[in-house]
């Protein structure tokens, strides 16, 4: 297999275009959630995606930590450099402490957590009564909004990459050839 030092690998861009898609949709399920709860159940799909969003991000996790990102471009500004990386390991920490702290609190509850009603998720031991559980609520919430901005940022930043500063940035992170 021959690799490819300025973009990510096959498997890398497969993981981080199914996680960023899946967050998006459980931020907006999150926000619909309370306001369509009497026409609509959207919880239990949002826990199943959160789910699956955990798992599939201890696996970047895991891979990242086992293939180097590919450099990033010698021209660009250190600020802006340095602006990637915190932003990055800001991404890692939030696909991580979201749904975690989305499972812990709904271990909490009374409702068995379903992962798209093929079985039933293990729940952690706590209570509605635990502090843990409590901070599991809090942290999933100002965690998920939080989550808003960054990837806004995020998807900001790549755009300026693409249209107007017409660099391979984005293209790193595609099928796409590179220019």
């Amino acid at each position: 297999m021959t690799t490819d030092a300025t973009r990510y690998n096959a498997v890398a861009r497969a993981l981080h275009w199914s996680i960023g898609l899946l967050i998006i949709l459980n931020i907006a399920l999150a926000l619909l959630g309370e306001p369509f709860e009497h026409v609509l159940w959207i919880f239990p799909l949002h826990k199943s995606i959160g789910i699956l969003v955990l798992g599939l991000s201890v696996l970047r996790l895991l891979w990242r930590l086992t293939y180097k990102a590919p450099a990033l471009p010698a021209a660009m500004p250190g600020w802006e450099k340095l602006a990637a990386r915190l932003v990055i390991a800001a991404f890692y920490a939030m696909i991580i402490l979201v749904p975690l702290s989305g499972w812990v609190m709904s271990s909490a509850g009374k409702w068995p957590i379903s992962f798209f009603g093929l079985f039933e998720v293990m729940k952690f031991a706590v209570t509605k009564d635990d502090p843990i559980a409590h901070l599991a609520h809090e942290a999933h919430e100002i965690l998920g909004l939080l989550f808003i901005p960054l990837v806004a940022v995020h998807i900001a930043a790549a755009l300026r990459h693409h249209i107007i500063l017409k660099d391979n940035i984005l293209l790193r992170m595609t099928g796409r050839p590179l220019r």
